[in-house]
């Protein structure tokens, strides 16, 4: 910029001193010309010059005043831009300065300036703010002290009060006690343990509330006197702070998460040099010293009223002791001579129901598998059934055995969720059971285990009671999985003995287009066509007296339309030997009737055309003697021609090719042997391309169109291009390209004209 402004003024005093000599020089011309009558004219001016030479020195005048001024001009602009540069910074330090004093005129008391050696008033406001920032800090401190005062007295109201209003219970005292001083203190989770010196045999710390997170916790928990911190904080009478808590001694758990505190406090309740319990105070932040004395404070206001109440729940407990001792003696005279009396009447019934009992047990052990359980499923006891259907021999064996012997592994999981059910006294099980025997066999049972309770309503014991049903059951699985087979392969349905639908499977529903409901209300007569109608009530009759049916029938579709099936109606008799449901087994075969039908009409169709083909044989041999004849003669008269053509093209004077559509050779004539110097013999069935070289059509699209198969040829265009002959020699020639089409045969002729013949 120094420089820009510098070169500007330059330029302007050079102007300006320019203009000045040439004005000066001018004036000079005219009163030397005036003075020695002279003309004002360019020889005027010259014999001024002759005249007087001082006139030359005077010509360089302008120049001489001009660089003068670009001087003197220059050393102007240098000192106003110093003069600029000063002025811009006393303007940036006064604002700076400014804003200064505007941040602290807003209070901002941390705000920064520097100040120079030479500014006196900005030193002077720098020590302004030092001075206001000390003042206010000290009046911070000292609001400060004066709150922790106030909040100290009224946390000490606060806790009187609650001492006050809470004496009576040592539970809600010690819960009440920590949840406000969590609460007033900012920590973040707190416990009460209160030593409980009653037994001196057993003395220990027992936490009586727990409170974090503004929610009451399960305390429960139990400390040896002299054990761990609790402990050591007793014995040393003394409070504890750890700023470096044990990792897992103590962990803070909130919704977001879980994490150990850094700052843990320990304080003794301590009256009279007496330890009545201690307070544990976790936190994420340390606490403040006046945080600490108030805690201090706290403790020995509730140290006092603990022992208070400790005394009181002590004086109360044994007047109350004594009243209820007396009490007692005299019930239990009465229950005693009541309990004799009892005892007398039970003793008879005990013996009339273990009689009982012991012939039922012996009823039970001759008909039914039975083995008592522990309620971890042991097993305690086994009869002789449960012995031989398992295949064992003695009660040995399996006395003692856990119940996951007797179940495959299979099944355990299934079996584990009923068992724990049993074990905690749940609901009884009843059904089918398959255990596993000595040898790995499977034994079926219909099972019952259920749960014999002792006088406290406890489960004493599980007992096992079932019935062998293997064989029924592998029967019966047998025969589920045959339904299932012909569910998946064939169409089934169950008819009532009048012919109402009952039941049907998948198949037999998405075959007919019908829903299960819309289907049971429609009888095996309406699935026919009307046509049928006799046919199947004949056939229904004779299934209903013992006759099975098997053969083809049509049935309608919801949609009416006809389906074709290969059936079975076998009747199923009940217990009495009446007919108890009709049972159809079917297999669609609408596509293989189709089928049968189409071939049916097929043939007929054949026979026919067989009739008219042989009528059609005869006829077809006369005319084709006639056309055979008829092309012979054609063939010969195509055959003169092509040979009267080809006589024709070979006088020609040009070279004449003809090619099929794929670039082969069909016709060669003398001139195109004589110009190539070819042989005709080498090129007719040959590819077009052995006249030409290889680069021959790189830049020439006639040729390139005429050789490349694929392309369409140029015709009807005389094409001057050079051939090479066999000799090597080059010709240039004129090349003409016409099609010829015949049904879908296409031929091109070429005519090619050796110009250079022409020229000579």
């Amino acid at each position: 910029m120094k420089s820009k402004f510098a070169l500007k003024y330059s330029v302007q005093g050079s102007l300006l001193g320019l203009t000045v000599g040439i004005v000066f020089l001018a004036i000079a011309y005219v009163v030397g010309v005036l003075t020695n009558d002279l003309a004002l004219t360019p020889g005027g001016i010259q014999d001024l010059h002759r005249i007087m030479p001082l006139f030359y020195i005077f010509d360089f005048l302008p120049i001489i005043i001009g660089a003068v001024g670009f001087f003197v001009y220059q050393k102007l602009s240098l000192r106003i831009n110093d003069f600029e540069t000063t002025l811009q910074e006393n303007i940036s330090r006064e604002r700076k300065l400014y804003r200064f004093v505007e941040k602290l005129r807003e209070g901002d008391v941390d705000a920064e300036y520097t100040p120079d050696d030479t500014d006196a008033l900005g030193k002077a406001i720098v020590s302004l703010r030092n001075d206001i920032r000390q003042s206010r800090l000290e009046e911070e401190k000292r609001k400060k002290e004066d709150e922790q005062r106030r909040w100290a007295a009224e946390g000490m109201a606060l806790f009187g009060e609650i001492l006050r209003q809470n004496n009576d219970n040592i539970e809600e005292l010690t819960f009440q006690v920590i949840r406000n001083l969590v609460n007033y203190v900012g920590a973040n989770q707190a416990a009460f343990y209160l030593l409980e010196d009653d037994d001196e045999t057993d003395i220990h710390f027992r936490m009586t509330a727990c409170y974090a997170y503004e929610r009451r916790k399960y305390a429960d928990r139990i400390i040896p006197w002299g054990d761990g911190l609790v402990g050591a904080c007793a014995l040393e009478k003394e409070k504890i702070i750890l700023k470096k808590i044990p990792q897992g001694y103590l962990s803070i758990t909130s919704g977001l998460g879980k994490a150990n505190p850094k700052f843990l406090m320990l304080i003794p309740l301590k009256m009279n040099d007496v330890v009545h319990g201690v307070i544990e105070l976790a936190s994420f932040n340390p606490f403040e010293n006046y945080q600490e004395e108030f805690i201090d404070k706290v403790a020995e206001s509730v140290a006092t009223t603990i022992a208070t109440v400790k005394i009181n729940i002590r004086t109360a407990k044994l007047l109350k002791e004594s009243r209820e001792q007396a009490e007692e003696l005299a019930l239990k005279e009465e229950q005693m001579r009541q309990n004799m009396e009892e005892l007398q009447a039970t003793q008879e019934e005990a013996s009339r129901q273990s009689a009982k009992f012991i012939s039922f047990s012996n009823s039970v052990n001759h008909t039914m598998i039975r083995a008592d359980f522990d309620v971890d499923g042991t097993l305690l006891y086994a009869n002789t059934k449960f012995l031989q259907k398992l295949e064992y021999s003695t009660n040995s064996e399996v006395e003692g055995k856990h119940i996951s012997m007797f179940i495959n592994k299979k099944d355990r999981q299934w079996f584990d969720d009923i068992w724990s059910t049993l074990s905690k006294g749940g609901k009884h099980f009843e059904g089918d059971m398959k255990l596993l025997t000595r040898n790995g066999n499977d034994l079926w049972t219909i099972a019952t285990f259920t749960c014999v309770r002792n006088d406290a309503g406890g489960v004493d014991k599980i007992l096992f009671l079932g019935i062998d049903t293997t064989d029924q059951k592998k029967l019966s699985l047998d025969y589920e999985g045959q339904i299932s087979a012909l569910n998946r392969s064939s169409i089934k349905a169950e008819f009532s003995p009048t012919g109402d639908l009952t039941e049907a499977n998948e198949k037999f529903l998405l075959t007919l287009s019908y829903n299960l409901n819309a289907a049971k209300e429609k009888s095996i007569f309406e699935f026919v066509p009307s046509a049928e109608r006799k046919n199947i009530e004949r056939v229904w009759d004779d299934v209903i007296h013992g006759i099975p049916y098997e053969g083809q029938f049509r049935m309608l579709t919801s949609n009416g339309d006809e389906r074709w099936f290969r059936c079975t109606f076998t009747a199923v008799n009940d217990m009495y030997n009446e007919v108890a449901k009709v049972i159809l087994i079917a297999n669609d075969i609408t596509r293989e009737k189709n089928m049968e039908f189409e071939t049916q009409r097929q043939t007929e169709q054949l026979k026919k055309q067989e009739e008219q083909l042989r009528q059609n044989e005869a006829e077809l041999n006369k005319k084709l003697r006639e056309a055979k004849e008829e092309v012979r003669n054609q063939y010969k008269e195509i055959e003169k021609v092509k040979i009267r053509n080809e006589k024709t093209l070979e006088g020609f004077l040009d070279a004449i090719i003809t090619t099929d559509h794929d670039g082969i050779v069909q016709f060669f004539n003398k001139a195109a042997e004589e110009l190539f110097e070819i042989s005709r013999d080498k090129v007719i069935g040959q590819s077009v391309r052995i006249l030409f070289p290889d680069n021959a059509s790189e830049n020439d699209e006639f040729l390139d169109a005429y050789l490349d198969p694929n392309k369409e040829k140029i015709t009807g265009q005389r094409k001057e291009i050079t051939i090479l002959t066999k000799s090597g020699k080059e010709l240039p020639v004129l090349m003409l390209i016409t099609e010829a089409k015949v049904g879908r045969e296409i031929t091109y002729n070429a005519f090619i004209q050796n110009i250079s013949v022409d020229l000579f």
